[in-house]
C-alpha cells in the first residue's frame, strides 16, 4: 500500500482557491498513491446529501473520476460533515469508515480517526458532539427542506467560530489523557487524525501520533511509502 492521508479541507463556496487545490491533489494523487483516506472535514458544512449546490455536484464528479479506476478512497466523518451519506458514498465511489478505525497498513497497526472526540475539556463541543450524532437529531434535521437546513446550518457555524474564539488553545486541542489512555488501548504504530489543525507528529511511548494540517495558505497531507511515511507541506495561495 502506498496511502495518503488528508483532513480539514473545509470546501466552500468561499473559499475557490482550496477546491481547485483539490483537485489539483487528486490529480496527482491518482498515480501517486494506491489509497486515499478523507479523515473529515472535506466540506465547511453538510447539510444533507440532497444539497444540489453547484460546487457539490462538481466535488463529487471529481470524486467520481478519482475513484474510476484509480486508488481505493475512504471517509471518516468529521464535525462539519458528519451528515455525509449513503448517496454521496454511492456517487462519488468512496467507502465510509467508522470512527476510530483500525487497519494494516504495510505491517504497521494504524488507526485512524478525525480526533473530535479526544478533545474532552472542551465540554460544550462533546455535549453539543453527542447531540447532533444520535440517529433521532439527524432524522428530525434531513426531514426540514433545504433552505431551513441552510439557515439552521449557518447559525450553527457561526455560533461554533464565536464559541470557539473565546475558548483557549488548550481547551480546544486534544486532551493529555484522553489521548494516552486511547493509545494504551490501542497500542498503533500510527495514530493519525485532524480536526485540531495542529499539524505535527509526536512520540507516545511506541506510538507516533500524526496530525493532520488544515488547508488554507497551504495544503497538508501525510503519505506512507513501505514503512515510512512523510507529513507534507504545500502552499496554495
Amino acid at each position: 500500500m502506498k496511502p495518503r492521508f488528508i483532513s480539514d479541507l473545509h470546501l466552500s463556496d468561499k473559499h475557490p482557491e482550496l477546491t481547485q487545490a483539490f483537485f489539483v491533489f487528486l490529480n496527482e494523487s491518482k498515480e501517486a498513491c494506491t489509497h486515499l483516506y478523507i479523515l473529515g472535514d472535506l466540506f465547511e458544512a453538510w447539510i444533507g446529501d440532497d444539497d444540489d449546490t453547484p460546487l457539490y455536484q462538481e466535488i463529487k464528479k471529481a470524486l467520481l473520476t478519482f475513484t474510476t479506476n484509480g486508488p481505493e478512497t475512504f471517509f471518516i466523518h468529521g464535525n462539519r460533515d458528519f451528515l455525509i451519506g449513503k448517496s454521496f458514498a454511492e456517487d462519488t465511489g468512496i467507502t465510509i469508515l467508522p470512527d476510530p478505525y483500525s487497519l494494516d497498513i504495510n505491517g504497521q497497526n494504524v488507526v485512524l480517526s478525525h480526533g473530535d472526540f479526544l478533545c474532552t475539556d472542551d465540554t460544550d463541543y462533546i455535549a453539543f458532539r453527542d447531540q447532533v450524532r444520535t440517529e433521532a437529531w439527524q432524522s428530525n434535521f434531513l426531514q426540514k427542506d433545504l433552505t431551513e437546513r441552510k439557515e439552521i446550518a449557518a447559525s450553527m457555524r457561526d455560533a461554533s467560530q464565536e464559541a470557539t474564539a473565546e475558548k483557549s488553545k488548550t481547551i480546544t486541542d486534544v486532551n493529555t489523557a484522553a489521548v494516552e489512555s486511547f493509545i494504551a488501548e490501542h497500542n498503533p504504530n500510527l495514530f493519525i487524525h485532524g480536526h485540531t489543525h495542529r499539524p505535527d507528529i509526536h512520540e507516545i511511548n511506541s506510538s507516533k501520533r500524526i496530525v493532520l494540517g488544515d488547508w488554507g495558505a497551504d495544503g497538508w497531507f501525510l503519505s506512507i511509502d513501505d514503512q515510512e511515511f512523510s507529513l507534507e507541506k504545500f502552499s496554495i495561495s
